[in-house]
């Protein structure tokens, strides 16, 4: 399904909710990951006090980015590396194609990286006739498939496997069958000789340590591992935020990422890069450029509602329990990030984007982010604190200001808002009653109507609480067992 990213939230939310496969497909694997993570965060014990150790280190590094920045710029030039900061999505391409062009470079192969996804570094290369090639499986699916990720990390999610039979088989030149091992097989072959033909190895960043100049890659696959090894010029693009002070700290997120992430206890590759090889090395790149990105981050910092969303660690756990990322999948979000973190991260980084401010929207305000999170990202407050500041600069209409006045008024004053239960609570009865003429009546208002297109929503007959409190008060004071 190719979802129209023009189109307003609603309409790309209702053409998701129609594609069964892609629920089926999203609820499927997020359940799983939702089970393994469980699994592995409790054979690991203490899981809350990881949470608190995790918080505090991204807390720290943030309130001192500065500082941490600058030790990071140091260390990694002194091991011979290069640093370039870049205040933009735009300049960061225009850096990385730079380097590509003194290197005349043709071929780039790049691991799973969402900054390069945000700085769009795959359509800049293409335009000035150099091939990008995704080498994460997921990554390399969606590729050829022509779309974008749906989600941070399993980007193929949506995917079914028939489609990605077709698109290896025009890849193979032959028929290619929908076995895993075949699928496999095909793309281990292809990618292979793009690693020993790319002029150019491109990565994220998963943590960069500030003690040493190092840059930390984790991946499941071996694929960060040979794009930066086998080509000659390593580029990472990495957010300024992926700042972590010491290796000690690695420990830390060496622990809850995989295990938020994908339920793992350790990530299958976890690779280091200090500066560019050493004349006895045999492995590793002769040059390596680090791009630090900023791109609407630092607007971040110093903002008391809004910078601990630095403190994200791209591990998508929010995604797997969210209950509208779990309905819809990533690419109604029409954003680079989707689900929770990208329904805040998105409008905060596009603030003038008046399109991507209704993400904010996306939401039930659950909090099973929050308490997903494994550094512990209050999202479910940022999301209230965007719907502030969208109403604030986008006046709603008089219906929506009487109705909103009414609400208030009945919610301010007790006495009032239990007369008015106890009206809608006899309209409730005379709207469900076998053979009145009011029956069905709630589910045909335009509002309510709107609300349970697809959504059940029962009516009960039975007494409400307050009323079964009188009652059962009533029966007390006639002396009746309290048991």
């Amino acid at each position: 399904m190719l979802m129209k990213t023009d189109q307003p939230l609603r309409k790309r939310s209702e053409q998701a909710l129609q594609d069964a496969f892609l629920r089926q497909a999203v609820q499927f694997t997020t359940k799983r990951l939702r089970d393994k993570k469980q699994e592995s965060t409790k054979t690991l014990g203490h899981w809350e006090t990881w949470r608190e150790h995790g918080r505090q280190i991204r807390a720290h590094t943030i309130q001192y980015l500065d500082y941490y920045l600058e030790q990071f710029a140091t260390k990694l030039e002194q091991a011979g590396g290069q640093v370039y900061f870049a205040k933009d999505g735009a300049e960061a391409a225009q850096l990385a194609l730079q380097i590509a062009k003194q290197k005349q470079a043709k071929l780039v192969v790049k691991s799973k990286s969402m900054v390069t996804e945000e700085v769009k570094i795959n359509a800049v290369f293409a335009k000035a006739g150099i091939t990008c090639i995704e080498t994460d499986l997921g990554e390399y699916i969606v590729q050829l498939a022509k779309q974008t990720p749906s989600h941070i990390i399993i980007p193929a999610i949506h995917q079914p496997r028939q489609r990605i039979a077709q698109l290896f088989s025009q890849v193979a030149g032959k028929e290619v069958s929908t076995d895993t091992e075949a699928l496999t097989a095909v793309a281990r072959q292809k990618l292979r000789q793009m690693f020993a033909q790319a002029e150019i190895g491109m990565t994220g960043c998963n943590f960069a340590i500030a003690e040493s100049g190092s840059i930390v890659l984790f991946s499941n696959e071996g694929n960060a591992r040979m794009v930066s090894t086998l080509p000659k010029t390593q580029i990472v693009l990495m957010g300024m935020e992926r700042i972590i002070p010491t290796w000690a700290d690695l420990e830390v997120m060496a622990n809850v990422l995989p295990r938020s992430a994908t339920g793992q206890k350790l990530t299958a590759y976890m690779s280091v890069i200090t500066g560019p090889k050493r004349p006895k090395e045999q492995d590793g790149p002769e040059e390596l450029h680090v791009i630090v990105v900023d791109n609407g981050r630092s607007r971040q910092l110093g903002d008391p509602k809004f910078q601990s969303i630095l403190h994200c660690i791209r591990c998508g756990a929010c995604l797997n329990v969210c209950p509208v990322y779990r309905q819809m999948g990533g690419h109604a979000y029409a954003s680079v990030y989707s689900g929770p973190i990208g329904a805040v991260l998105t409008p905060l980084l596009k603030p003038e984007d008046e399109q991507v401010q209704e993400l904010a929207n996306a939401s039930s305000l659950c909090g099973a982010c929050y308490d997903a999170c494994p550094v512990k990202i209050p999202l479910h407050d940022m999301l209230v604190f965007l719907r502030e500041r969208s109403s604030s600069v986008k006046k709603g209409g008089i219906a929506e200001k009487i109705a909103f006045r009414g609400y208030a008024a009945v919610f301010r004053h007790h006495a009032i808002y239990r007369w008015m239960m106890k009206i809608f609570r006899q309209l409730q009865r005379w709207s469900v009653k076998d053979g009145s003429r009011w029956s069905g009546l709630l589910r045909r208002l335009p509002v309510i109507q709107g609300w349970i297109r697809s959504r059940r929503l029962p009516f009960s007959t039975q007494p409400s609480f307050r009323e079964q409190w009188e009652m059962l008060k009533k029966e007390l004071d006639k002396g009746a067992d309290p048991k």
